[in-house]
């Protein structure tokens, strides 16, 4: 990014997220409403220069660290962002709520209220999103048609979600006081919403969840919020925001124009979404299996992969994963371990995609949240332009730092079965 000095706009949104896809897909959701909008990775530097920019959006990898580092790096960000000037601040987690009764949503948000908002205010509690098909009826957060704890989160490896009431979720990592707003309140409109405030801060309460059923409620819920320093939720609410504050938000978003060229995905996500995904390309398009167990025997995977990628690359795009079935994935985990098995299939995947951008791939798609983390940081990617959305959380990044190139960040269950195939024209 440009280091010259020149007139800048004073970003009034800044969004702290704790997971690299999920920055993706807050940053794709402003850009939908008409937002101009900068992903970084990672804490900015002071010396950083951004202009013509309504809302920045940092990336951490906060989601399952431990809390007391969940802590430290968002205050980090949250400061970063406010001696920018941004008027409000969003901590922006799944909107499944993914976390455990240690964290590490209550306590990052705690700390945020503790920092950044008055005593006695209080603060907005939305993973909802119903572009996503996740809504709060009640207090109660749906995955579809299904309770939380009967969708496919409650088999996740690292937050395991066996309830979907939010409030309760929540009370369970702060001390502070947990009420809800429900649906009533939200479609009598924002000075209800505000009424409901008021309420909840004389009974002496902290956080309100809100429910959220339909994207009228997002911008009731955005027109009521307008003055609140710190707000939290999923990615659905922001759009709220933007559209609240009609005075900046354009017609139509500056379009970013992307690079051409060669192109590529590497995966690494083993969801029902990405599988599907990759079983549509395959039809088309040669793919390459990333096997953990045969680099642990010493086979020279990467190597491999990568040459069958400067044989095929000119043709079309060409697909390089470890994706696996679930019983795969459980046999691998056996033989290696599981810490092991995920180390060896991040480090391979992530030296493929450096190994693809020195072959000249200049569009790059990434599919699972680990393995965006650690393909980021091995191509030292700190700044991004976000383009338009392919699908609903699914935004083309342009890097501003080192060799210009696109990427988009994937999670695992986003996008439908023909993403891989038709990402590449989307906004041409």
């Amino acid at each position: 990014m440009s280091k010259s000095p020149t007139k800048a706009v004073v970003p009034w949104l800044g969004v702290i997220a704790d997971d690299y896809t999920g920055a993706s897909d807050v940053a794709g959701a402003l850009v939908r409403a008409g937002m101009r909008v900068v992903q970084t990775f990672g804490i900015p530097e002071p010396s950083l220069h951004l202009h013509d920019v309504d809302c920045i959006v940092v990336s951490l990898k906060t989601r399952s660290v431990p809390a007391a580092e969940a802590v430290e790096q968002s205050l980090a960000a949250a400061r970063a962002l406010k001696s920018r000037g941004v008027q409000q601040l969003y901590f922006k987690y799944c909107s499944t709520f993914d976390s455990t009764p240690e964290g590490n949503i209550g306590p990052v948000a705690d700390a945020l209220r503790n920092e950044f908002v008055p005593d006695g205010h209080v603060t907005v509690v939305a993973p909802g999103n119903p572009a996503l098909q996740r809504t709060v009826y009640n207090g109660v957060l749906f995955a579809g048609k299904d309770l939380l704890q009967e969708s496919s989160m409650r088999n996740h490896p690292l937050t395991p979600m066996s309830d979907s009431n939010v409030p309760r979720l929540l009370q369970a990592q702060t001390r502070t006081l947990v009420g809800h707003i429900g649906y009533s309140a939200i479609e009598a409109g924002a000075a209800a919403v505000q009424a409901q405030f008021e309420a909840l801060r004389a009974s002496a309460t902290g956080y309100a969840v809100v429910d959220t059923l339909d994207d009228r409620h997002l911008a009731v819920l955005g027109a009521a919020l307008l003055g609140h320093p710190l707000v939290t939720g999923g990615s659905g609410l922001v759009v709220g925001l933007a559209l609240a504050r009609k005075s900046g938000v354009q017609a139509e978003s500056e379009r970013v124009i992307r690079p051409t060229g060669p192109a590529a995905i590497v995966a690494g996500s083993c969801s029902e979404m990405t599988r599907a995904q990759i079983e549509t390309f395959r039809q088309s398009r040669p793919c390459f299996l990333v096997d953990p167990v045969a680099i642990a025997e010493g086979q020279d995977v990467v190597a491999e992969a990568l040459d069958f990628a400067r044989q095929n690359i000119v043709d079309g795009p060409v697909l390089i994963h470890s994706t696996a079935s679930p019983e795969e994935v459980a046999r691998a985990q056996r033989q290696l371990g599981r810490a092991r098995a995920a180390e060896i299939t991040e480090e391979s995947l992530s030296t493929i995609a450096g190994g693809l951008i020195g072959l000249g791939c200049r569009q790059l798609i990434v599919a699972g949240g680990e393995t965006s983390g650690a393909v980021v940081r091995r191509l030292g990617i700190t700044t991004a332009r976000v383009g338009r959305e392919v699908a609903p959380g699914v935004p083309w990044l342009t890097t501003e730092t080192g060799d210009e190139f696109a990427i988009l960040l994937k999670s695992g269950n986003f996008g439908n079965p023909r993403l891989f195939l038709d990402a590449w024209d989307h906004d041409r």
